[in-house]
């Protein structure tokens, strides 16, 4: 049961280790620690990913800044609570890790699927030079009655496609892991630079 369901989440990165260990949280004794890694895009720029992995893939008392890493797992997200608010973070759960030379050209660098169901309106708009772009919000079911919720960025010809979904609709989307940098208003004269997490769609399909 529990591996029929992960089929609907998965995850394929492969990058360079760029910060230590923090550690995350524990469960019946088991470690869990974040990593971030820099995963490059076709343009040469790179998406910063955070890496949830337990310590007992890896030795988290070692230093692996630098190295190059493969990791297939899930996206998975929590509700962080901050500031009176929930705060949505999204990270990599590694069930797998796997040392590399260097980024082999041969491997996919940046791979996810997704079977979910829609959980929020989409929301449609055109950029000032008239790019259409989509934003989803993915619920993807877990074992034991949880769920992901996870943001998906359309384009195109795609983003014209899912803005006409509704919610509770089944979707599978395949695509990759971005970040981007915006700052965050904390105050009247304060922000803060912070990073979000979504997967940019490369092909979608609505489930009847």
């Amino acid at each position: 049961m529990a591996d029929k369901i992960i089929e609907n989440n998965q995850v394929s990165v492969m990058g360079r280790i760029a910060t230590g260990f923090t550690f995350s949280h524990q469960v019946f004794g088991e470690g869990f620690y974040m990593m971030d890694i820099l995963v490059k895009r076709l343009s040469d720029s790179e998406d910063r990913i955070p890496v949830m992995v337990s310590e007992r893939l890896i030795d988290v008392t070692q230093d692996y800044v630098g190295e190059y890493i493969e990791i297939h797992g899930q996206f998975r997200s929590y509700n962080r609570h901050e500031e009176k608010r929930n705060r949505l973070v999204l990270s990599v759960f590694a069930r797998e890790v796997e040392f590399v030379e260097e980024e082999e050209e041969t491997l996919p660098a940046n791979q996810i699927f997704l079977d979910g169901y829609i959980c929020k309106p989409p929301v449609y708009r055109k950029t000032p030079l008239g790019r259409e772009i989509a934003d989803l919000l993915m619920a993807v079911n877990r074992p034991y009655g949880k769920s992901d919720y996870i943001p998906c960025i359309c384009w195109g010809r795609n983003a014209r496609y899912a803005s006409a979904f509704e919610v509770g609709g089944h979707v599978l989307i395949w695509g990759r892991i971005q970040s981007r940098e915006y700052m965050k208003r904390i105050s009247e004269n304060e922000t803060e630079k912070r990073i979000a997490y979504e997967v940019s769609v490369s092909k979608l399909e609505y489930v009847e």
